[in-house]
Parts: C-alpha cells; structure tokens; sequence
C-alpha cells in the first residue's frame, strides 16, 4: 500500500504540473495518471487502497467542502436571493427533461430508464466546483457565492429523484415520503450545521488550542456527521454534506478570525486530498468500455448539459448580471460528480 501512495502523490502531482505548463487543468493530469496506473491498464495499485477508494474520496469531498463553508458568505447569498434558491433544482430538472427527450431517441430507452439515466447524470461535482469557486472568493469575485451554494443541494435533490425511480423500477411504486424528503434533508443539516458550528466556536473561545488541533476537531465531527447519515435507516434523514459546508459557515460568523486561519490549514489538506480524490476516480474508469459507448452516448450527455446550461439561465433572469457573468455561472455549473 505504501507503494501505491507513493506513486498516487509523486505521478498524481507531476502529471498535475505538466497539464498546468500545458495550460490544461491540473486535474485532467490526476485523472489521466489513476486511469494509468489502476487496475484496467497498469494494475500498479494496491488491492487494498481500491477497497477504500470510495471512503478516501468521501474524506476529501469532506474537506473542500468545509473549506467551502468557512468562506461562504451568507449576506452576499441572502441579495442574491431567488436566483440562488433556484440553482439548488432548476438547472438539475432541465437535465433530467432533457435526457426525458433525447435518451428514448438516441439510444431507444423507456421514459424511465432515461429518468434514471437523467437522475445520475444531473449530479453536480463539488469536489471540481467548489475549489475553483473558493479560490474565484478570495480573488474578490462574488458570482462564485451563487455556484457554490447550489452545489451541495442538487446533488441532495438528483439522489432522491434517483432512489424513487429505481425504486418504481423495481416496484416499488412512488413514495411521497421521498420527496418529502427533499426539502427536509436540506433543512435538517442547515440546522445541525449552524448549530454544530456555533458550540465549536464557543468552544473554541473558552479553550485556546492550536489551529492544527482545532482542524482536526473539525474533521472529526465533519466524519461523524457523515458516518450518521449513512447510518440512518428513517425515513426522513438529513444532509450530512450540506451539514459539514454550515458548520464552516457557522464557525465563521461567530468566530471569524479563527475560521481564516482553520481555512488556510484547510486549503493545505486540500493539496493532498485533491491529488488522491482524482487519482482514484481514475482509477475507476474501465476505458476498454469506451468502445462499446459510441456516438450516440457522446451526444445525449452533450445535449443534456446544453439543457442544463438553458436552466442555469432561467435562475439567472432578471439579475443585473451581463451577458459574460452568464455564461460563466452556465459553463461552471456543469461538472459531473456521475
């Protein structure tokens, strides 16, 4: 295993530096190098490393995340207002309808497996948005705010349209409780957030600490939260990942200079974390596959994301943004955590 992060860090950042000289983002070179280096090319990785891919890619979403929190302004969202509101399903369901109307034509699937289809395309990646976004905020840029808070939530509302239609696809019929769910989840790890935050930093004034130790207070609660989550058999659960992003919110309103510093200490984490993120999803792609997607395939996740880019500008009608600050906020909503 040792081996297998040795070769994960020093070919994950080198490949990272040569794309950048290239002016290509650094992430396609982590990609490239776990696609190399994973089990349908190379096989160079550890067996055992594979097994936890998925729990090592979870602690670095949780990562950026809470870094996302710890500067995201709530008073620049709460101008923003309805557009801000909209971003969380509009832009997702216009995907969804798109995939409706192209996938039975492209590739002759029924109206519910293209649903599905819909739902698992539809899901935004944070772990590609949020850095970028993040690093947009501390250049002073305020358009990134409205991506940012939109990010988390969809992926919270294409997981339960992706639950009932697999779960009306085996018979399960429609669940109302489902949907309800929806705005619930959401809800419940705002509060659990805010709250959670709010007895750190009063914690962390009554007791001085590092800021090394306060970050991994923060982490472990952050883990806590998500291992919960993933514990719950209920019904009505909350969002653990919206969670982790308003503790960091929280943190920052009551005890702001501490958040810059734990933020910072964040963003160091994140260097690593991002190079093991990436690797491993490319070490998940089976690219002896691509011969049997075709050009069909190509072209319904084209024109999903066109349709996704037309939602994106419905939220954005009647905000004083210009044409360019449009564009941008289309394109950059259209990462795929698939």
């Amino acid at each position: 295993m040792l081996l297998s992060i040795a070769l994960i860090l020093l070919c994950g950042m080198s490949m990272s530096w040569i794309c950048k000289k290239l002016k290509l983002p650094g992430l396609l070179g982590m990609l490239l190098t776990g696609i190399v280096l994973g089990p349908y090319v190379l096989n160079l990785l550890d067996e055992n490393i594979l097994n936890i891919s998925s729990e090592l890619r979870k602690m670095a979403l949780i990562i950026i995340l809470m870094r996302a929190g710890l500067g995201l302004d709530i008073s620049g969202l709460k101008k923003i207002g309805r557009p801000a509101v909209m971003m969380c399903f509009v832009p997702a369901s216009f995907e969804l309808l798109g995939m409706l109307v192209l996938a039975p034509r492209l590739l002759g699937l029924s109206l519910l497996e293209a649903a599905i289809l819909g739902s698992v395309l539809a899901a935004v990646s944070p772990a590609v948005v949020v850095p970028r976004m993040v690093k947009l905020m501390e250049e002073g840029y305020g358009i990134p705010q409205l991506i940012l808070a939109g990010a988390s939530v969809d992926d919270v509302y294409v997981i339960v349209l992706f639950t009932t239609f697999t779960g009306i696809m085996q018979g399960k019929g429609v669940s109302v409780v489902s949907f309800l769910n929806v705005p619930v989840s959401i809800i419940l790890g705002i509060v659990i957030g805010l709250l959670t935050g709010w007895l750190l930093a009063k914690y962390y004034e009554k007791v001085h600490i590092r800021d090394t130790v306060k970050v991994l207070i923060m982490l472990s609660i952050s883990f806590l939260l998500v291992a919960a989550e993933d514990h719950m058999t209920t019904a009505i659960t909350f969002s653990a990942l919206i969670a982790v992003m308003f503790l960091g919110v929280s943190l920052q309103k009551y005890r702001e200079p501490v958040a810059k510093r734990i933020s910072v200490k964040c963003g160091k984490l994140w260097v690593a974390a991002e190079v093991f993120l990436f690797v491993l999803v490319g070490a998940t792609v089976n690219i002896g596959y691509l011969s049997h997607v075709g050009l069909k395939a190509v072209v319904l996740i084209c024109g999903a994301l066109i349709f996704r880019m037309a939602g994106v500008f419905v939220c954005l009608l009647g905000t004083d943004m210009n044409g360019k600050e449009k564009l941008f906020t289309m394109m950059a909503y259209t990462p795929k955590a698939t």
